[in-house]
Order: C-alpha cells, then structure tokens, then sequence
C-alpha cells in the first residue's frame, strides 16, 4: 500500500527560515534600543516645571508637570477633547497619572475627567466630595468608584507633595454636602516652585475671594504671601461673578490666564473683568490656544 504523500495533502511541518528569525530578533532588538533612547531622552531633559492651560473650550483644563516628571490635571473640560491634549504632552506609553484634582463638579470641569478616568490610571484624586443631583454626577461617582485611585477630600491646609501645591479652599471639609450650584465649593489651590507661584481659584465667586482675603487679615503674614502668585488663573473663565479688585491686588498676578471658549454663549471674559486686570499680561484659551508656562524655579517664560 502506497504511503500518504503528506507535502500534497499540506501537512509536513516548513521549517523555519534562520534568517527571518534573525532579523526578527533584530528587529525586536532595535524597538527596544529606541524605546531606551526616547525614555533617556525624557529623562535627561532640564529640571524644569511645565504648567498648560488646555484650550478645551468652555471649561478648564490644567495639565502639571513637576521636574521630578509627576503629572497632575486639574479638571478637563467639558468633553473628551482633553484625551488629545494629554496625548500631545505625555510620553505615548504612559498611561498613568499621579493626580487628577476636580475643582468642582459642574459640567464645564468634570465632563472630560470621566473620560480620563477611562482611560488612565489615575493614582491619587483630590476634589471635595460634594454631592450634585445630575446624571453627570452620577457617572463621576462611578468611575472614580472603579478607579481605585486614592481619594483626597480637599480641604484648606493641605500640602499637595505630587504637584508642589497647598490647598486654601475650602477651609472645611464639605463631604457629603449637596449644592444646587458647586461653583463657590471649588478647590482653590496655591503652587510654588522655587519663586515662581501660580493661583489656581476654579469658578469661585468674588464671596469666596472676599473670605480668603478676610483670612489674610487674621493671620497676614501666612495668608497673604499665600495669595501673592506670579500667574493667576481667573475665576470662572473671566465672569464678572468673580476677579473682585481688592482681591487681584493681593494677589498682584504678573499673567493672568482665562480659560473660556470663543464665543461662547454667557459673554465670557466680561469687559468688567478684563478692566479690572487692566495692566496685567492677559492670556486666553479662545485667542491664543493652549497656554504653556515654564519655570525653572528662579523665572517663568510663555509658550
């Protein structure tokens, strides 16, 4: 009986070529030679601290990068155009971010860190724990739920390590609390790094600046070099709701950044507000897009 020609049916074994394998080992060898060049190239850049205001529209998005190459983003906008954001600043392979701080929880700040909560590990998050009866809430709630991250209730006195930042508002804790309106809830939050100093201040109302310099009053020497920054971020994207004089001349701010969209439909920056920074450089979101401030600890150049 003649035996099965197996090479016809297709069922002898190829062997393998020897070349193909070396140049797949080669291959796999070259990858990992340029993966070692670009993160030796990330590490070798100068010890510089990089803060960006995102151009997302009508919302806030800050992305902060330490020398010590800690990533935090505070809030992100109000959709996911702040997933590309991220992917122009942070290393393709990075998918982990040490801290997200949400300054409150209305649409404009909190719609994007959901999805970023999707999509990265976030290590550590910071925000006040009030309570809004939206569905929006709701999805916020659950993701960070999933996440697993750690959760920070802010409150004022905090010293916030990852991003060389202290917390000065709220000046209790509002766990729990449910607000019809959790503008005058944002964590405000001071960063400093070597002499140069940023305010972050969230939409906070003029109220919330009032009691801050209300504080300074109290304790002057502590509160008031607190206020003092080189870069202000100004209150809910330049409404006339916030930026009360008396409290722009404590913090006698160098820059003042609004993040807000182009014509968007509340008239924002007010014209009362841009008065009220008459003589300080002015930069925004909707004219000159996304706002890169270095520091190296002694001054500060814009991008």
């Amino acid at each position: 009986m003649r035996g099965l020609d197996y090479a016809k049916l297709g069922l002898v074994k190829m062997k393998k070529n020897p070349v193909f394998v070396i140049f797949g080992i080669l291959a796999v060898l070259f990858c990992l030679n340029i993966l070692a060049w670009v993160a030796a190239f990330e590490f070798a850049k100068p010890q510089l601290l990089e803060v960006t205001f995102f151009d997302v529209g009508q919302g806030d998005a800050i992305f902060i990068e330490t020398p010590e190459r800690w990533q935090t983003l505070i809030d992100g906008g109000p959709t996911s155009a702040v997933l590309e954001k991220l992917g122009k600043e942070m290393p393709f392979w990075d998918r982990t971010i040490d801290l997200v701080i949400l300054s409150h929880p209305e649409h404009d700040h909190v719609a994007g860190l959901i999805e970023v909560l999707k999509r990265y590990e976030v290590k550590n998050v910071l925000w006040t724990g009030v309570v809004r009866d939206t569905e929006e809430y709701k999805e916020w709630v659950k993701v960070l739920n999933k996440e697993n991250a750690k959760i920070i209730i802010a409150q004022a006195g905090q010293k916030i390590d990852v991003c060389h930042c202290e917390v000065l508002h709220p000046f209790e804790s509002l766990e729990g609390q449910e607000f019809k309106d959790s503008n005058n809830t944002s964590v405000i939050i001071k960063l400093v790094f070597g002499e140069t100093s940023f305010l972050f201040t969230g939409d906070a109302y003029k109220s919330i600046e009032r009691q801050l310099l209300g504080r300074a009053k109290q304790q002057p020497s502590q509160t008031w070099q607190q206020l003092d920054s080189d870069v202000l971020k100004v209150g809910h994207h330049g409404s006339k709701t916030s930026t009360a004089p008396e409290f722009i001349g404590a913090v006698s701010p160098e820059v003042a950044v609004i993040s807000v969209g182009k014509d968007n439909k509340y008239g924002h920056p007010h014209q009362e507000t841009l008065e009220t920074l008459s003589g300080i450089e002015i930069l925004r979101t909707d004219q000159d897009g996304d706002i890169k401030i270095i520091s190296d600890g002694a001054s500060h150049e814009i991008e």
